[in-house]
């Protein structure tokens, strides 16, 4: 432990050198920039960076702290869009959403956007101490996990998803199997055979990511926002206070750290990411703590659980990635590709070969998150200015961000029309009720899904026995049951109490 306290130690003598500090700083800012921009992501905010800061020849670790930076920022970032616009800003950002944007829609914007900024901090910390104290014997238990335990992770996800919309988790359901339906779309990365393409080559690499999550959120916010304009004249008015206090952080605490420890445990699992941590924890949250049923209805709490698991998901991704050398995340994998440009291998040597590149990253975590909560709290006011922007402006500003970020996919027509024909379907879906967060982890996870299902079966030759041989995904799939039996046990006891408490006493008769 002493050693461990030393090459900390030195490694903050690394982060402290002031170019490593102002690297940091800007690449704090830009990360919360470009997660704010619906769509972008830190994938695509690393992916910008990594070349122009090979191209400016700067050291290593310097590289890899810009790059971290951008990525801790792209999570804070991803938060602003998805609580005052309902358009998560990436796909993390998603489960935000449905506690976030009723809060602004109450005139709590600036209270959630400065609570999830905290949450946010928080998580991250816990997971960069658990990267100094644990990174070793985390990565030796992620190892353990096979294709089988992660099909049975996934599967649990999925299950957990039916928590998302409390009294109707037949529409959960729905969403998540239209998610999974959208996800198939394209090359059969095994046989090489094109998928439900219906022939036409835009659809060879699939449904892209931006296209699906502009099109139903961003599009079918639009018109649920002109709809509301024409019958109520506004949807969302600016609060009046813009910073959390004390009650709501005593209030959130106990979820904000236990979310931060479910997040850091499954971020150190490579390719179960922030996506997966958020939605896990906030279903987790709801089910422990939401007796009354205010849950996506504006609770404070579902926006700090989250929030805390998928920033403490990113951040907890980089122990796979320097300890074993595999990529906890896509964002993780684009930088390993800056650690190549670099002609350096991460892995078990990398600590011992180049300790101040490692524990010099590590303390610039650290320092990012301080920076970050420093940059993020006072611009709130801010942020919440675009509450009184007026609809007539705001709409074709979205619009004309939404368009932009489909349209440098792949710069055709053909993304744009395919984002408004979802744009349309996710507004009806909308109109009925069916929500769009399963929807979206559907299609995130599905290929994760699929990928894991056929390399267990390929293992055993289409043995289905090995996805329950193993103690841990034995555990996921009853873990899975509970969570699809319990639930509507629960809402079926509470039903009966009301009508119980609702009914007159009966008084015998005289």
């Amino acid at each position: 432990m002493m050693e461990t306290l030393h090459f900390l130690l030195s490694g903050f003598g690394v982060a402290f050198t002031p170019v490593n500090l102002i690297t940091a700083a800007l690449g704090a800012f830009i990360g919360t920039v470009v997660g704010l921009l619906p769509g972008l992501g830190p994938i695509n905010g690393v992916a910008i960076l990594m070349p122009l800061a090979f191209a400016m020849k700067l050291p290593p670790e310097t590289s890899l702290i810009l790059l971290a930076a951008v990525y801790i920022g792209c999570e804070y970032g991803g938060r602003i869009s998805s609580i005052l616009l309902n358009i998560p800003g990436d796909a993390g950002a998603i489960m935000t959403a449905l506690d976030g944007y009723p809060m602004a829609r109450k005139g709590l914007g600036g209270v959630a956007l400065s609570i999830s900024a905290w949450s946010s901090f928080v998580g991250s910390l816990i997971a960069t101490a658990g990267i100094v104290m644990l990174a070793p014997l985390l990565a030796r238990w992620a190892i353990s996990f096979g294709p089988a335990e992660y099909f049975a992770l996934m599967c649990f996800a999925f299950a957990c998803i039916t928590g998302l919309l409390g009294d109707a988790p037949v529409k959960a359901g729905i969403a998540a199997i239209l998610g999974l339906a959208l996800s198939c779309v394209g090359l059969d990365s095994n046989s090489g055979i094109y998928r439900f393409t219906g022939g036409d080559v835009h659809l060879s690499d699939g449904v892209q990511f931006v296209v699906v999550v502009i099109g139903v959120f961003s599009i079918s916010e639009i018109l649920l926002m002109l709809e509301a304009h024409h019958s109520t004249g506004g949807m969302v008015r600016q609060t009046g206070r813009k910073l959390f206090n004390w009650f709501e952080v005593k209030y959130t605490w106990v979820s904000t750290l236990r979310s931060s420890v479910v997040g850091f445990v499954v971020g150190i699992l490579p390719g179960a990411g922030a996506t997966v941590a958020s939605a896990m924890t906030y279903s987790m949250e709801k089910r422990l703590l939401d007796k009354e049923g205010t849950f996506g209805h504006g609770d404070i709490r579902g926006v700090a659980a989250p929030e805390a698991a998928n920033n403490s998901a990113a951040t907890g991704s980089f122990v796979p990635m320097l300890t074993l050398g595999v990529p906890g995340s896509g964002t993780t994998a684009v930088m390993m590709g800056a650690l190549a440009l670099y002609n350096i291998t991460p892995g078990p040597a990398l600590f011992s070969m180049q300790p101040d590149l490692v524990w010099g990253f590590i303390a610039s975590l650290f320092l990012a998150n301080v920076i970050l909560l420093v940059i993020n709290i006072p611009m709130v006011g801010l942020f919440t200015k675009l509450l009184s922007v007026p609809n007539w402006l705001l709409v074709p500003a979205i619009l004309t961000v939404s368009t932009v970020g489909v349209y440098a996919v792949h710069a055709t027509t053909f993304d744009l029309v395919l984002m408004a024909v979802l744009g349309v379907a996710g507004y009806l879906l909308r109109k009925q009720g069916v929500p769009m967060a399963p929807l979206i982890l559907g299609f995130v996870l599905g290929p994760l899904m699929e990928q894991n299902l056929r390399r267990a079966l390929s293992i055993t030759q289409g043995d289905t026995a090995i996805l329950v041989e193993s103690p841990i995904s034995l555990g996921l799939w009853i873990c899975a049951a509970l969570m699809l039996v319990v639930p509507p046990l629960l809402r079926l006891r509470r039903q009966r109490e009301r009508q119980r408490a609702a009914s007159p006493d009966q008084a015998p008769a005289a």
